[in-house]
């Protein structure tokens, strides 16, 4: 039988260059629900900005096809309720964020690799956390 190979991670480090901080627990987030947003090459949907939810932006989300707050018990999901944390695909939070319904984020626990897609400044001007 085959070994299963195990998907590789980027090295932690937050788009303020300080260690990724965790982002949730409960839910259980990250990509490798790891509860951070850690990435990897096998990452394709670049799960890397830590978001806190808004009704506006899950509703936003559904509108666009994703629906994150519909519990899926058959994949162990509970659904996302506002004031989750959660790690966003980095193109979606951008896309959110052109619509105006971005959702913020935490800085310290968003993957630095999030930068390929999203600019700096903007997260700032999101952010939840203090630098």
């Amino acid at each position: 039988m085959p070994q299963q190979r195990q998907p590789r991670r980027i090295a932690g480090r937050s788009v303020l260059g300080g260690p990724l901080l965790p982002c949730s627990v409960a839910p259980l987030t990250g990509f490798f629900r790891d509860g951070c947003c850690n990435t990897g090459p096998e990452d394709h949907g670049l799960h890397a900005v830590c978001a806190e939810m808004t009704a506006e932006f899950l509703a936003f989300s559904k509108a666009v096809g994703n629906d994150l707050s519909t519990p899926r018990p058959e994949l162990g999901f509970a659904g996302l309720k506002p004031g989750d944390r959660w790690c966003l695909c980095a193109a979606r939070w951008e896309e959110a964020r052109r619509a105006g319904v971005a959702p913020p984020v935490l800085l310290e626990a968003t993957h630095l690799a999030a930068l390929e897609a999203v600019r700096l400044e903007d997260l700032r001007a999101h952010a939840l956390d203090a630098e």
